[in-house]
């Protein structure tokens, strides 16, 4: 019988503490199976994963993997958290976000866990006029409101600001945000607008309001227009940068400035790169504020990514939020806005706008996430990317700065075409599958029923781009959409199987994955003259193919097939006319193959 130590902790007391040298060894043997043949820090390499950015995540992180001395949570530079506490007071706050009236939502919401409206006025949300009617029945000194009105915001800030007069609001009780934000109206719409009056709002609220907000640094814009996430915060400082030279220019003093912004980031399923994100955002503009003269915490308002929301099986959507709710929460962020998962089809139901809610309530009452204070504080691997980033984030900053400012660089296009840049190369990732969108290029149903929604008002445009990660495969969906209408069927591929089950299955599989993600059906059982097909594709193992390939590509010519590919690596074969394999770009495979059918 062992007899444990005093501790009762030291389980492993007895074994040798293993060391990075063994385990690159055991790394090099694994490789080498796999018909690898690295050494040293070159198997770590093989096994690391490329970011954006020039960021690389490796397998194995250290104590010898060294960042920053993050500080304490509420302390400078404020990377581990705006706040000593954390959230353990009462979470964050949950933000709903409304670009409609509807009837009842906004009580709905403000009784069933939301704690704070952000409001979309005026041009793509709600009329200005409509303001007080939108707050109905609202306890404006418990519900803090948060506009984004765009052109607007004058407009809006008067009406909301006499509506807190007009119902006997003390000032001192006033929360939210005014939400000015003249460079994000610019980078969405393209037209400039006069900073002027925001700051004249900016003076009035600073004297008359402490507890409102005038002004939003909102990096949405960039984010949507296919920006990476060292592209968001860069941006969003120089906006923030510019904010405070106006401000203080205009008689504030630069800590009067300061306390006027809140920034909005998004968070994506990429759990570890969105908390990096949010712990490096409160750490650059930690180091501007400290420079400025006026050291403080970044206020921080999350929201769900928009980009990454699929409209093709939808409810998988519900999964992505939560994992970006998660990310939000462990990264410190101060407000969250969870987008229902229908976000993308138009209006949300009463059932998506229920289960957004209830996303952060989950994770705020039932896995307590919020009672611990940065629980990513102390991992290397968050610790090592918060610093990656923040590094990466800060150059792309520096590079706006020397170009003139975040106006002089939207104006001039070089800001579009950088995230342009971006975009083209994850655009890539997309085709090639390297990054999978679960039920579009990855698991699709093609005999899902469409989830349809009203139309929700057309949002600001003009300005940067909106893109989507299932944009390019969208399309060829609504290819295949368009042909079911007009025929009655999907168009079809026939996979034709050689040999034992146990060589075509996995080719088969993957070759029926593909082509669904096109629209295009694939049929198995059978023989083609029966298929319904114009097309088909072989399917088994390479010895198989050596075999045999050729043969079954003359007889299915020989049976009507227009078209023969094969699933797996390019190869001599007579009579196959095309490739497709893990790596190949599906999107222009799928187009070309819809192309040939005749689906336009």
């Amino acid at each position: 019988m062992t007899v444990l130590p005093d501790d009762g902790l030291s389980l492993a007391a007895e074994f040798p503490d293993a060391t990075h040298e063994q385990w690159q060894r055991l790394v090099e043997g694994v490789l080498r199976k796999s018909g690898k043949e690295v050494s040293g820090g070159a198997a770590e390499d093989a096994l690391s994963t490329t970011l954006e950015d020039g960021l690389r995540t490796r397998p194995l992180y250290t104590a010898h993997d060294t960042a920053p001395d993050p500080g304490l949570p509420g302390f400078a530079p404020f990377t581990r958290g705006g706040r000593p506490e954390g959230g353990t007071a009462g979470g964050w706050d949950v933000r709903q976000r409304h670009a409609a009236l509807g009837d009842g939502t906004v009580l709905a919401d403000l009784e069933n866990g939301v704690t704070s409206l952000w409001l979309v006025l005026g041009e793509g949300g709600i009329p200005v006029a409509d303001l007080g009617q939108a707050l109905d029945g609202v306890y404006l000194d418990l519900a803090p409101v948060v506009l984004d009105a765009g052109a607007d915001t004058e407009a809006a800030a008067a009406a909301l600001l006499r509506l807190y007069e007009e119902r006997g609001i003390a000032p001192e009780a006033v929360r939210g945000s005014l939400g000015a934000d003249p460079l994000g109206h610019e980078a969405r719409t393209g037209t400039p607008l006069d900073f002027a009056p925001v700051a004249a709002l900016a003076k009035r609220v600073a004297d008359e309001y402490p507890g409102l907000r005038t002004l939003t640094v909102d990096a949405l814009p960039y984010h949507e227009a296919g920006g990476s996430a060292a592209q968001e915060l860069g941006a969003s400082l120089a906006t923030a940068v510019t904010y405070l030279r106006e401000l203080t220019e205009a008689g504030l003093s630069v800590e009067q400035a300061a306390a006027q912004l809140e920034f909005r980031y998004t968070a994506t399923a990429d759990q570890f790169l969105t908390v990096a994100k949010l712990r490096a955002a409160r750490r650059l503009w930690a180091r501007v504020a400290e420079v400025c003269g006026a050291p403080g915490a970044q206020t921080q308002h999350v929201v769900t990514s928009p980009v990454m929301m699929s409209r093709r099986d939808p409810w998988v959507n519900m999964l992505r939020t939560t994992v970006a709710t998660l990310a939000a929460g462990v990264g410190g962020a101060d407000a969250v806005t969870v987008l229902p998962f229908d976000h993308a089809l138009g209006l949300p139901d009463a059932f998506a706008r229920r289960i957004a809610r209830n996303t952060s309530t989950i994770l705020l009452e039932e896995s307590h996430l919020a009672r611990v204070i940065d629980p990513a504080g102390g991992s290397w691997y968050v610790e090592r990317l918060t610093d990656e980033l923040a590094e990466a984030a800060w150059e792309f900053f520096r590079t706006i700065e020397q170009d003139g400012g975040q106006a002089a660089v939207l104006r001039s296009g070089r800001l579009r075409a950088d995230l342009a840049k971006t975009w083209r190369e994850r655009s890539a990732k997309l085709a090639k599958r390297r990054e999978p969108i679960t039920g579009v290029s990855e698991f699709p149903f093609l005999a899902e029923k469409p989830v349809v929604r009203e139309p929700a008002p057309e949002p600001r445009s003009g300005g940067l781009p909106r893109v989507r990660r299932d944009e390019a495969y969208e399309a060829l969906r609504a290819r295949s959409d368009a042909h079911l209408a007009a025929t009655g069927t999907r168009p079809r591929v026939f996979l034709a199987t050689l040999g034992p089950a146990a060589e075509h299955t996995a080719r088969a599989s993957f070759a029926a994955n593909l082509f669904q993600a096109g629209g295009i059906e694939p049929v198995t059982a059978g023989n083609f003259e029966d298929s319904g097909a114009t097309e088909a594709v072989l399917c088994s193992s390479d010895s198989r193919y050596a075999e045999e390939a050729e043969q079954a590509a003359e007889a299915l010519r020989a049976a009507g097939a227009r078209h023969v590919a094969l699933a797996g690596r390019p190869a001599e074969y007579a009579g196959v006319g095309s490739y497709v394999f893990a790596g190949c770009d599906a999107v222009a495979a799928l187009s070309a193959t819809l192309d040939r059918i005749g689906v336009s």
